[in-house]
């Protein structure tokens, strides 16, 4: 009896492992089903959405992904590290997968990886399985000849799925495409210094183009984690329609 209670103490042990393992997920209802958003890490997300498995910036390892399915479509928006992971990418099964990226990361990517890349650039938009992509701009403010984003380099991403618009901002600041933005179901939206901008400056984006659901995302900077909670209740004093969805993206951390 004693060693029949030790099995299944070891077995539900190993049960809740493997389930802290797993990334939280979400739901969006679609007119085709549901849309499944997962947080991985930092920049880094999946959807899941009719079957298909789209990777954002896949980035910090291939554990990280091991529980989600195969990547059927990977959006790359800019190529730095935490969003062009070459070491990443090399770990994932990519052989039936299609890369949509900017130009400049089409220079850089490993030369295995050329024959799976559809380019597109600001302003450009691609249909990929059954999912419209739009290439929304990503920059910092003001412009500089020394910015750590320029205009035109880097894609942010605007999906259409089932009917939802989902909005990826990559690395960027509170700039006028994004607050002309309009429509949007879902929105993710960096706030980092000094590579993107703070909480205030999202906050007031956020507030102009009114995102059903927004994920602050991209929250880790030279000072530790941002204040997500103070970006939460900046929203929601001014517009409680937005839904503004507080998710761990860094288990690992705490904020400073």
């Amino acid at each position: 009896m004693k060693f029949k209670a030790f099995l299944t103490l070891i077995c539900s042990l190993a049960i809740l492992q493997v389930q802290a393992q797993k990334p939280n997920t979400d739901m969006i209802k679609t007119d085709q089903g549901q849309l499944k958003i997962v947080p991985v890490t930092h920049g880094s997300l999946v959807l899941q959405w009719n079957g298909k498995t789209i990777y954002v910036d896949p980035y910090g390892g291939a554990e990280l992904y091991k529980s989600i399915p195969k990547a059927d479509l990977i959006l790359i928006t800019d190529i730095h590290g935490d969003h062009l992971d070459a070491k990443t990418l090399d770990a994932l099964d990519t052989k039936k997968t299609v890369i949509v990226a900017p130009q400049a990361v089409a220079d850089q990517i490993p030369e295995q990886y050329k024959d799976k890349l559809k380019v597109i650039a600001n302003g450009e938009s691609t249909s990929q399985i059954e999912i419209k992509i739009e290439a929304i701009p990503m920059y910092n403010l003001p412009e500089t000849e020394d910015s750590k984003h320029p205009k035109g380099r880097g894609n942010g991403y605007l999906l259409t799925i089932g009917g939802k618009r989902i909005y990826i901002s990559g690395d960027t600041e509170d700039i006028p495409e994004m607050r002309a933005l309009q429509n949007i179901d879902v929105a993710f939206v960096s706030m980092n210094l000094p590579y993107t901008m703070d909480i205030d400056q999202a906050a007031s984006g956020v507030l102009e183009f009114k995102p059903k659901v927004i994920y602050p995302y991209h929250y880790r900077g030279t000072e530790g984690l941002a204040d997500v909670e103070s970006f939460k209740r900046m929203v929601n004093d001014k517009d409680k329609n937005i839904e503004v969805r507080l998710r761990n993206w860094y288990p690992a951390e705490k904020k400073k």
